[in-house]
């Protein structure tokens, strides 16, 4: 085993601990009514996993991106109820400008197409206007990192509670807040900065098929262990061929999914490369949505119950192969790109992503 693969996978057991210590059956169902478990982030802050992908020189692991990229895999293992992922994000954006990076839960905007946000210098400050739909844990976090236009370039700045006004409160349907904000005050800093509205886009992408991948992990086990825990005329669940058939398929997608948090984790960290993003989110938006019809099926009406544990899952995979791009939108991306290529280049840009 080398070394990389030694850092990342004590920092997986390190973050599995403290999800296994922190975030249990009653901390998420107390998510589900709307309170924020300050328990549980206080846990994460303070192991330093939320600024796992900022370099050492700004206060960070220093770890590899792609090993960084596993913890919301590990997170999502778990259903943690908390802004992990888009804190990541939200600090590898500011350490891209150069910019501190404040303390607490953070997010970012806008994460929806079509949306803009105008930046910005006046003899008072940075100010930024606009409005940003869908931002996720809006009302919860302290800051909201934006990528914004700026004289006709890129910029990333810093609004703090001041510089945004909560229009409307929105859920997905896993119940994590999706909030509408108002831009409407200073803001705390911004810089000109290569990345831009697509490379954020690229970049939520990559981290929900993370988690889309994490969360079939564990749903997969939960359903082979219930199929051979359940009798049904019997014997167990899982001795019947068709139940054993259907545990294959949700095996086989939730190692495809696997698979594509992996292309798309080495893609981030290699220049944000679009299509293995695209592919890696499309594929597992797809089986997302097949391995929890199968999860439902296996485990028949009581997976419907609020006092099984399974929808926690299978609605937070309902509500990520749907943010920042769905399966049919990125295979278009990926049509178009092969279609651009041409015949005599195809074949070497499927090689190439």
């Amino acid at each position: 085993m080398s070394q990389t693969d030694q850092i990342g996978e004590m920092l997986r057991d390190s973050a599995d601990r403290l999800f296994r210590a922190h975030c249990d059956t009653a901390t998420r169902r107390s998510a589900d009514s709307g309170a924020w478990q300050d328990g549980l982030w206080g846990a994460i802050e303070e192991a330093g996993l939320h600024r796992a992908l900022v370099p050492e020189a700004a206060g960070g692991f220093g770890v590899p991106v792609a090993e960084a990229m596993t913890l919301p895999r590990v997170a999502a293992a778990h259903a943690v109820p908390a802004p992990l992922a888009e804190t990541m994000l939200a600090a590898w954006l500011l350490a891209e400008a150069g910019l501190d990076i404040p303390d607490g839960p953070l997010s970012i905007a806008p994460v929806r197409p079509g949306e803009t946000v105008s930046l910005q210098r006046t003899a008072e400050g940075w100010h930024a206007a606009g409005t940003v739909t869908r931002v996720p844990w809006g009302r919860d976090v302290g800051h909201v990192v934006l990528v914004g236009d700026l004289d006709g370039g890129s910029a990333v700045a810093l609004a703090g509670k001041d510089g945004f006004t909560v229009l409307e409160q929105g859920e997905n349907v896993a119940r994590e807040p999706r909030d509408s904000l108002r831009l409407t005050g200073p803001l705390v800093a911004a810089a000109p900065a290569v990345v831009t509205a697509e490379t954020l886009r690229l970049a939520g992408a990559a981290m929900r098929t993370q988690q889309i991948a994490g969360a079939l992990v564990r749903l997969s086990a939960m359903t082979v262990q219930y199929a051979q825990d359940r009798a049904q005329f019997g014997r167990p669940l899982g001795k019947f061929q068709a139940v054993q058939q259907n545990l294959a398929v949700l095996a086989g997608h939730a190692a495809a999914a696997a698979a594509a948090a992996d292309l798309a984790a080495e893609a981030f960290g290699d220049g944000m490369k679009m299509l293995p993003i695209a592919a890696g989110k499309a594929r597992a938006g797809e089986a997302a949505g097949i391995a929890a019809a199968i999860a439902h099926q296996v485990h028949g009406a009581i997976g419907f119950t609020f006092e099984h544990e399974l929808h926690f899952f299978t609605r937070r995979l309902w509500s990520w192969r749907d943010e920042f791009g769905q399966e049919t939108a990125w295979n278009r991306v990926i049509g178009r790109q092969m279609a651009l290529a041409g015949a005599d280049a195809l074949w070497a840009s499927i090689t190439a992503a």
